[in-house]
């Protein structure tokens, strides 16, 4: 299989050693890496393979002196509106964390368990999906091909760390009396019902972001979908309740039948209703997992379901080298 030469932009960011670890781990053919980062953090090393790599400050000069072949970016929206154009100038193809490209109708969103055939309309920029919403269509996903989907009613649990260090730090700081500096109000001992900034129609961006971007990936713009965000003191891992409703009846027992062979799906109370996934449970794992599973009383055709997954990894970082797996190894 020929190795490809790769480029990370956004190196030294929690997402950016995420795809490190995560490259090293699924053991992605790489000949080459060139790692980018801001001015600051240009100089240093970083290990990958067991080499020690110096970062390359982010230039447009610099990214045309090192051409590659694939790209993963995590250095944010306004840096990757400029950059990943450019990048893609050269002939790279770049896989991008931002919400910068999601919703470009020239831009596919992709997540490898949903829709991978759209990783293969690019033209030259593929989107990595929120991190709320990638977990939230891996289960959906083959409930819509069973049953067709008529409505989906989000209410999430996200972890600090989808707001990088400085949620992280929050959290931390809150625990010692220290006033927040990343979120709206204290995290500490505390549930925030705000993830981004408040729209005019009274939404968060984050809100819209999951309603948006789940039409998209499903390839439906008529579907009737809503969500309610929440921020919750937890270090890692998003947990969310999703509540669906379906054209066609979905008995549980079939539903559970096609979850539990869905893939990058793991059914935790298949045959026991108290073996339901948490965040601790996901913390470190790649797959999406799935409890709670039950019928929707209030409507003729409808089930509840609980959803976790470590949002740095499948929420980000895995999903990122899962599409460019897509690339070199299409029978991933």
């Amino acid at each position: 299989m020929k190795k490809v030469k790769i480029a990370i932009a956004g190196c030294t960011g929690s997402v950016g050693r995420t795809f490190i670890r995560v490259l090293e781990e699924r053991r992605f053919p790489v000949s080459e890496a060139v790692m980018f980062a801001s001015a600051k953090s240009a100089g240093g090393e970083i290990e990958f393979c067991g080499q020690r790599i110096v970062v390359k400050e982010l230039t447009e000069a610099a990214v045309r002196d090192n051409p590659v072949d694939i790209v993963l970016m995590s250095a944010g929206g306004s840096v990757s509106k400029v950059f990943a154009p450019i990048f893609a100038s050269t002939g790279a193809v770049v896989i991008d964390n931002s919400s910068c490209w999601r919703m470009d109708e020239n831009v596919p969103l992709v997540v490898p368990e949903v829709n991978p055939e759209d990783a293969f309309n690019h033209k030259g920029i593929i989107a990595n999906p929120n991190c709320s919403t990638i977990q939230a269509v891996v289960a959906l996903k083959p409930l819509d091909d069973a049953f067709k989907i008529k409505r989906i009613v989000y209410s999430t649990y996200q972890a600090v760390s989808g707001a990088g260090v400085a949620g992280t730090e929050d959290l931390l700081g809150g625990q010692n009396g220290l006033p927040p500096q990343k979120f709206p109000r204290p995290i500490y001992n505390n549930v925030i019902p705000q993830i981004d900034v408040f729209l005019e129609n009274g939404y968060t961006k984050e809100e819209e972001k999951m309603i948006a971007e789940t039409k998209k990936i499903l390839h439906n713009k008529d579907l009737k979908v809503t969500a309610t965000t929440a921020r919750v003191p937890v270090f890692n891992g998003h947990s969310e309740s999703v509540n669906v409703e379906f054209f066609h009846p979905a008995p549980v027992k079939k539903i559970k039948e096609i979850l539990s062979k869905a893939p990058g799906v793991i059914l935790t109370d298949e045959h026991d209703f108290s073996s339901y996934p948490t965040a601790l449970d996901c913390d470190g794992a790649d797959e999406v997992f799935v409890g709670r599973v039950r019928q929707d009383f209030s409507v003729d055709s409808g089930i509840n379901f609980w959803v976790v997954a470590d949002n740095v990894r499948k929420g980000a970082a895995t999903n990122a080298v899962q599409i460019a797996e897509l690339l070199v190894r299409p029978n991933v």
